[in-house]
């Protein structure tokens, strides 16, 4: 049974997932630790808990889902692994920080992406990779249909869903995405 760990981090309060079981072997979705104390906090649970970090995975490339991923890269040598639909918003992160006060370093490029339908495996756990653009190019959900839950990034959110003002926002084409998710989880 997978396990999920949630962390609050940087000022827009994005939600970092880590998520393990019984093997140790852990993926962390949306790194967003901004500064040293959030990082330490990232840290100090995945040493506590005796994890091993296998996977870095970015639902969607916005800034406040990108700041850590240096700090992973360099603390565990994983690279994120997104959308390729999202490398726009990617390579023009450092910029959109600025924008938002954020100093960042150059982001890591990833070397991998993900596709509709494929399977993340780590230890004995799997997740499902769910196209859904509409809150942004290169958006994401991890499906995970054997404890019957997803991680959706800024694509819903708890009575709302994701902005679609902001660079690749489309809000039919969200909504739509939203509708097919929800259809997956009552299969």
């Amino acid at each position: 049974m997978i396990q999920i760990k949630n962390f609050v981090f940087n000022p827009f309060q994005l939600n970092t997932y880590v998520l393990f079981d019984e093997s140790r072997q852990a993926v962390i979705i949306d790194p967003g630790c901004y500064n040293e104390d959030e990082a330490n906090q990232l840290l100090a649970f995945i040493e506590e808990e005796q994890l091993i970090p296998v996977h870095c995975l970015i639902t969607h490339p916005h800034v406040d889902h990108l700041l850590g991923c240096n700090f992973v890269f360099k603390t565990f040598k994983l690279k994120p692994i997104m959308h390729e639909t999202g490398m726009e918003l990617l390579i023009n992160a450092v910029q959109y920080g600025n924008i938002y006060g954020f100093k960042m370093e150059d982001v890591i490029v990833p070397d991998q992406f993900l596709e509709e339908g494929q399977p993340i495996q780590w230890g004995n756990s799997k997740l499902d990779v769910l196209f859904t653009p509409g809150h942004a190019d290169g958006s994401v959900c991890f499906l995970n249909r054997d404890d019957a839950f997803v991680i959706t990034g800024d694509v819903l959110f708890h009575e709302s869903i994701g902005r679609t003002d902001l660079p690749g926002g489309d809000s039919e084409m969200l909504i739509k995405n939203i509708v097919t998710v929800q259809g997956l989880l009552t299969c």
